[in-house]
């Protein structure tokens, strides 16, 4: 689907800067996104999504990248080595849980396939996987994930993709109705002539349901008098962009996710593993090339209007996740309810 969130819900000024073309991570040239979904009766709701910041090889042509922990109850790879050197060397695998092992896993033997000389005549490969728990309609225990499931996603990746239950999102929750996968971008002007682009992925299972906020506005019918389910579940946001930024600037855009989260009325509760991470596909070059390069890199000065436009994209992307999730029964017998069917009848 290609119409998103603020074409039906959203005031027309909640918004300051411009969407891309399509409104998705992938507006970011180069950027492709894959799903393989799986969705067998009410025990198997899982699934892998891939990020590719570019066609080409990534060990060989790496990218500038960093992440923000904002809440560390997580089970991701590869976060240690990318805070470390600054680079994505792997397309980026989003996955449920337990399914972790099995991502990096293939992450590891695509890459060998590339480059045979990984591990025994080069340095190891570092895979970077991250994930969210789907185990309220997924039967976690199950290890329904293959190796063969990312190849699959990272083979089909394109520039326009599904959102909601589709992929790793398939079993996801939001703010007690379905998650998933969401999207959105921004158009980013620096200095009034140049224009870049920034676009959010979220994997979104999080947030506690009395405590929504859509668009700023809490629903009377969220009565926080009753039962609720906590804030905890997780969230993994993937920020991409081709504004020229190092691996420090894009920390810094990476933090700014949080803020997007407290907007929705999140407090990053216990049991809640809050991830952000941000590449940029500017100045990447091959490890096999000159011992130095050239590269341009964007003023301080100019990082505010990529902080707003962060918090911006990330709010809508959980948005989107939950305006295109479709109600699943799981293998306990709990159906997930559908925030497009709530809001329209709220509204």
């Amino acid at each position: 689907m290609t119409v998103q969130f603020r074409d039906n819900m959203s005031p027309g000024d909640w918004w300051v800067h411009p969407t891309g073309p399509k409104n998705l991570i992938t507006d970011v040239p180069g950027v492709k996104v894959g799903h393989t979904t799986l969705n067998q009766g009410t025990t198997a709701r899982t699934g892998v999504t891939a990020i590719l910041p570019h066609g080409g090889d990534l060990f060989d042509r790496p990218v500038h990248a960093a992440s923000a922990v904002l809440n560390g109850f997580g089970k991701s790879i590869g976060l240690v080595q990318l805070d470390e050197l600054g680079e994505i060397e792997t397309p980026i695998v989003l996955t449920n849980t337990f399914a972790v092992g099995d991502c990096g896993k293939a992450l590891i033997k695509r890459a060998i396939r590339q480059n045979p000389a990984i591990g025994r005549k080069t340095a190891t490969v570092n895979p970077l996987v991250l994930e969210c728990n789907d185990g309220v309609v997924n039967d976690i225990q199950a290890f329904h994930v293959t190796e063969e499931m990312v190849d699959h996603a990272i083979d089909q990746a394109d520039e326009n993709f599904e959102q909601g239950t589709v992929g790793a999102g398939t079993g996801m929750k939001t703010f007690g109705f379905t998650g998933g996968i969401g999207s959105a971008s921004r158009l980013v002007t620096v200095d009034g002539s140049s224009r870049y682009h920034l676009g959010a992925l979220v994997l979104s299972n999080f947030g506690q349901k009395s405590e929504l906020r859509v668009l700023g506005k809490k629903y009377a019918a969220f009565n926080p008098a009753m039962p609720d389910a906590q804030d905890k579940g997780s969230i993994i946001i993937v920020l991409a962009t081709d504004a020229p930024l190092d691996s420090r600037q894009l920390g810094r855009i990476s933090k700014r996710a949080g803020a997007a989260l407290g907007r929705m009325g999140s407090f990053w509760g216990h049991q809640s593993g809050d991830i952000a991470i941000a590449f940029s596909t500017q100045n990447s070059h091959s490890r096999t090339g000159t011992m130095q390069y050239d590269a341009t890199r964007l003023a301080e000065n100019s990082m505010n209007v990529f902080f707003h436009a962060t918090v911006e994209a990330v709010e809508e992307a959980v948005l989107n996740a939950m305006w295109f999730g479709r109600a699943s029964a799981g293998y306990t017998g709990k159906t997930l309810p559908e925030f497009q069917a709530f809001l329209t009848r709220a509204s």
